[in-house]
């Protein structure tokens, strides 16, 4: 498959997803503001008994912390797989979205801290850094072809060190202090992924095991377990498997896999986590507090404030500085339009405020700032697109 068959395929699939995910968070809060809204929220803290052990997680938890672990490995996948060959492996075609990104990451930060000096709000500072890849891309895919397609890798790229950088805050920011034993475990079971790929092992079902100790190792740790996704998906080889007189798939395994894993993550993962968590019961008054109403302030005009004009300012003196340049069919008005949808924080927003906060009434603040400003970006974003895209596409007409 060639770059652009792949990228018209993730795009495909993620434009699809969006409205999957969408359709999903409406049912959630439907749900939750129903007169069935008990029953939603007893379903996700029905206990369920782990055959051999004394353990009961509850279904939220076998969502976040165990399904959600699939959709970070398979953007572990797509982070491996641009680092090889893709819009991050060049230096100088990753430097312009690590600069976007970095801006649309700092502004939104300093934008929640300063609406929120409690510091029971401090822990939410990272939930309007973050941009959903399926949200965005799907909005941006309702533009059609007056889109170039410059500008729609250019979100992917931007999106997906996004993702890299909430990752890293996930793993360093919002842990409860570290276990050196489970630690050890997870060393461990990374050894066992290296030592099966030195031995030539390429079939996928066995590296579930050292995976599953990767994991069991990081929740010891206390280190979130989903970025034992993001660790595998990063070690996963990108180059076709090179044991003599080896059989199956000729293609990389990062590619065999995502391929196959990318539709589950959006059109199963994706939607579960929006129906277990964009649930907020509005008859409950979730911002009758000055501090609710601050933290969704903060998360509200970071996303959609904050995201655009930090990557803006940031790209824009960029290239004043002579360290970026656009790329070929991208104009500073379609760059503007990429940077609003990148406001929809949504999927990565959500999760992050669920590490965050575990008052009940704060967690619905964050949630209802992020479904508001998603909803407010993706509405700007589609604005801004059919009236500077098509002026775009008109001139160039006429030329």
């Amino acid at each position: 498959m060639t770059t652009e068959s792949r990228l018209k395929a993730l795009l495909h699939s993620d434009s699809a997803g969006g409205i999957v995910l969408l359709a999903a968070a409406a049912v959630a809060l439907a749900w939750a503001n129903s007169p069935w809204a008990a029953t939603y929220q007893a379903l996700w803290h029905v206990g369920l008994t782990l055959p051999g052990t004394s353990l009961r997680p509850d279904l939220h938890f076998l969502i976040n912390d165990g399904l959600m672990t699939l959709f970070f490995f398979v953007v572990g996948l797509e982070v491996r797989r641009e680092l090889h060959d893709g819009t991050l492996a060049d230096r100088r075609q990753a430097t312009l979205p690590l600069i976007a990104a970095l801006g649309g990451i700092l502004l939104p930060a300093g934008i929640y801290l300063l609406a929120n000096q409690d510091p029971a709000a401090l822990p939410g500072w990272a939930v309007p850094t973050a941009t959903d890849i399926a949200f965005a891309v799907g909005v941006l895919a309702l533009l059609g072809k007056r889109v170039p397609p410059g500008l729609r890798v250019l979100l992917l790229a931007i999106a997906i060190i996004d993702d890299i950088a909430a990752i890293l805050i996930i793993a360093f920011v919002y842990s409860d202090g570290v276990s050196l034993l489970g630690l050890g475990i997870s060393a461990g079971g990374i050894l066992g992924v290296l030592g099966l790929q030195r031995l030539g092992v390429w079939r996928p079902l066995v590296y579930v095991l050292p995976g599953a100790m990767i994991w069991v190792g990081l929740l010891q740790a206390g280190i979130h377990p989903v970025v034992d996704g993001v660790i595998v998906g990063l070690l996963t080889p990108a180059v076709p498997n090179p044991a003599p007189g080896a059989r199956g798939d000729p293609r990389a395994p990062v590619v065999w896999l995502q391929e196959r894993l990318h539709g589950w993550s959006t059109f199963l993962v994706m939607p579960l986590f929006a129906l277990a968590n964009a649930g907020v019961s509005i008859a409950g008054n979730p911002l009758g507090t000055d501090l609710a109403r601050n933290i969704f302030t903060g998360v509200l005009l970071g996303l959609v404030l904050g995201k655009p004009i930090g990557i803006l300012v940031a790209s824009w003196l960029a290239e004043r500085l002579g360290l970026i340049t656009l790329p070929a069919g991208v104009t500073w008005s379609g760059f503007a339009v990429i940077s609003c949808l990148a406001g929809i924080g949504f999927t990565m927003s959500i999760f992050i405020g669920s590490l965050g906060f575990d008052d009940g009434a704060l967690l619905d603040a964050v949630k209802l700032g992020v479904l508001a400003a998603s909803a407010v970006a993706a509405v700007l974003g589609l604005g801004m697109g059919a009236m500077l895209l098509r002026a775009e596409s008109r001139a160039g007409e006429r030329l």
